[in-house]
């Protein structure tokens, strides 16, 4: 009985042997080892169940330790499982350390889960960029309008580099900065004579803040004249008033036209009363006629005199 337990136990404990052969990366291990490297086969399994490459855990965690970075293949891990890129972090410290940057594990890896290019603001922070604003127009109090081009040189920020705005917050602000600086200025001389004036106000508000960037420096490339803003308001400002007095001219000739027509209908209608009272007279005369109240009229001179009158009621 003793025996029949024995061989199920080793019988067991051979398939447990054969299935941690199989989990365990002798390949990978032995390149800890050649590289001298401290390794767990535990750590290596482990990562097999859990569906990790170990292969690139390993290779990111030699690279880093030869770059004599305190790296710990348990943070490698973690950082792979919450969805970053080791090899990008790693790489990134490696560069870092390179260039005397204090940048840690932890913030590195919080950069990387940010959705940013950890690499990337690393040599952003070592190698300034320059960014361009484009063509940005103000118009001067006089009504001048100007053109600008700016170019505008930045460096990463590690410490703001989670949460803080991007490039295209930077170059707004800074158009937003060039427009203010050319609207204050009373003429557009006082800028194209002194284009630094815009350099200056723009540092002076400390546009880098809350941003990803710091700024280094702000640069007129070029500066043009374009418009005169305020003869084009003024034109457009006469051709509305003459609209205006043409409408109101159009309205007094409208009104004077419907008088003219109101005053013709009364004519006619005065007419039409004068010839209605015309149309009496004959029939007046026929009503005296018949009545007998038509009378002739003779002179006092003895002279005859055919005529009509009326005759009175007592004769």
């Amino acid at each position: 009985m003793s025996g029949i337990i024995g061989g199920i136990v080793v019988f067991f404990v051979v398939i447990l042997f054969f299935m941690l052969v199989s989990l365990f990366p002798f390949s990978t291990y032995i390149r800890c080892l050649s590289a001298g490297v401290p390794a767990k086969p535990i750590d290596l399994i482990a990562m097999r169940l859990r569906k990790v490459p170990a292969d690139m855990i390993v290779d990111a965690y030699i690279r880093g330790s030869k770059g004599g970075l305190p790296l710990l293949l348990n943070d490698l891990e973690a950082h792979y499982l919450s969805g970053g890129n080791v090899s990008r972090v790693v790489d990134a410290l490696i560069s870092a350390e390179r260039a005397r940057l204090n940048l840690t594990f932890r913030r590195c890896a919080a950069i990387d889960l940010a959705g940013r290019d950890v690499y990337d603001a690393v040599r952003m922070r070592v190698d300034p960029r320059v960014l361009s604003t484009g063509e940005v127009s103000g118009i001067a109090k006089n009504g001048i309008e100007l053109t600008a081009n700016v170019k505008v040189t930045v460096r990463a920020n590690l410490e703001t580099m989670v949460g803080g705005a991007g490039e295209e917050t930077v170059l707004a602000r800074v158009a937003q900065g060039i427009v203010s600086s050319i609207g204050s200025a009373e003429t557009h001389l006082d800028i194209l004579t002194k284009p630094d004036v815009i350099t200056e106000k723009i540092m002076s508000q400390g546009l880098d803040s809350n941003t990803a960037f710091e700024i280094l420096s702000i640069d007129i490339a070029d500066i043009n004249v374009a418009r005169n803003i305020g003869a084009l308001l003024q034109n457009a400002q006469a051709e509305a008033d003459k609209k205006v007095a043409k409408a109101k001219a159009e309205g007094r000739r409208a009104i004077a036209l419907a008088q003219f027509q109101e005053n013709r209908a009364m004519e006619q209608e005065m007419k039409a009363k004068l010839v209605q009272s015309e149309i009496q007279v004959p029939l007046s005369l026929a009503e005296s006629f018949k009545k007998g109240k038509i009378l002739t009229v003779r002179k006092k001179s003895g002279k005859n005199f055919k005529g009509f009158g009326l005759s009175s009621d007592n004769g």
